[in-house]
């Protein structure tokens, strides 16, 4: 660990590396990969504590590390109730729901309109453990195709566990109706990773495709 590396020992660059995946871990707004950068940063944080002789920091952080085992293991595997409640576009609670996300959701839908009530859509909205973590909204049908209005899920929330689920409840409501492909725009980096997680297939410049 005495090795020089730009004129600091090896040592201290793994204290620099564990300050900042801790650092990381605190802007990530999933909860999940929150704990998962934080236990890494922590581990790394405590073997460097007890390699200096410094003890506080070591145990400290072996400590915080096993908390992130603790949480962790209730995160992943856990069983979450997971439901789907129709609404209308007027809804009032709907309304209040995507007025307090609009800046977030805009980074996604950047031309989305709080006015979509004006469009025939469908709303769906994805309860998870009867707390409300997504609203899926889809536009009429056109020649077998419908778009999507939004696709938003909270911050906290998104681990995709919620996107696949309802669009599989949207899939499981049109199977004998005529929507065959569902179409979304998009220029956001994270959204289009999201888009191809879920199956989308790219078509033109920003559009994207998901054969039901």
């Amino acid at each position: 660990m005495n090795e020089i590396y730009w004129n600091l020992p090896l040592i201290e660059w793994i204290g620099y590396l564990a300050s900042t995946l801790v650092f990381i871990s605190l802007s990530l707004s999933s909860l999940v990969k929150l704990r998962i950068y934080n236990f890494v940063g922590s581990s790394i944080f405590s073997f460097y504590g007890f390699y200096i002789g410094a003890l506080p920091v070591g145990i400290m952080n072996l400590l915080i590390g096993l908390f992130n085992i603790y949480y962790l293991r209730f995160l992943l595997f856990k069983k979450e109730r997971f439901n789907v409640v129709r609404a209308i576009a007027d809804d009032e609670f709907l309304s209040q729901y995507l007025l307090y996300h609009f800046k977030d959701i805009c980074r996604y839908f950047p031309d989305f309109n709080l006015n979509f009530k004006k469009i025939n859509s469908q709303v769906l909205l994805a309860l998870r453990d009867a707390k409300v973590a997504g609203v899926f909204i889809v536009g009429d049908d056109k020649d077998g195709q419908a778009e999507i209005i939004l696709d938003y899920v909270t911050p906290e929330y998104r681990d995709y566990k919620t996107g696949r689920f309802l669009l599989q409840k949207y899939r499981e409501q049109h199977a004998d109706r005529s929507t065959r492909r569902l179409v979304c725009e998009s220029s956001n980096k994270s959204h289009i990773k999201y888009l191809k997680k879920m199956g989308f297939v790219q078509e033109g410049e920003q559009k994207y495709i998901l054969e039901l």
